[in-house]
């Protein structure tokens, strides 16, 4: 197996997995967005496709002709876990980001009483 982060390195297979974020979505619908946005073949876009399966960050069902690709959540959670050791550098910056702007809503909230 490939490991996780050669997988999500190609910008290609990144923004498949965008698409799917949204939901399930046919091999077809998939090329079409993909092979417009980055001039590739089809036959480039099914190698991707095979490679997001075959490295577990996407399901597919069979659905009589079509093919629904679908994000398989197991190994975007191995990627968080990995990930999961640098959160300290950045969560209290997300922390200190969350006060200021709720500090900034009562702020103009005040400011919105005053002027009534």
């Amino acid at each position: 197996m490939v490991h996780a982060f050669d997988v999500l390195g190609d910008p290609v297979r990144r923004r498949i997995l965008e698409l799917l974020a949204g939901g399930e979505l046919s091999a077809g619908a998939i090329g079409v967005q993909i092979q417009e946005e980055f001039a590739i073949s089809q036959p480039a876009v099914s190698q991707h496709l095979k490679v997001l399966r075959d490295n577990g960050f996407t399901s597919v069902r069979a659905d009589g002709q079509r093919r629904l690709y679908a994000v398989n959540g197991t190994a975007l959670r191995e990627v968080d876990e990995w990930l999961d050791a640098f959160r300290r550098f950045w969560a209290p910056r997300l922390d200190a980001l969350a006060t200021e702007i709720a500090r900034g809503k009562r702020q103009r909230r005040s400011q919105g009483r005053q002027h009534d």
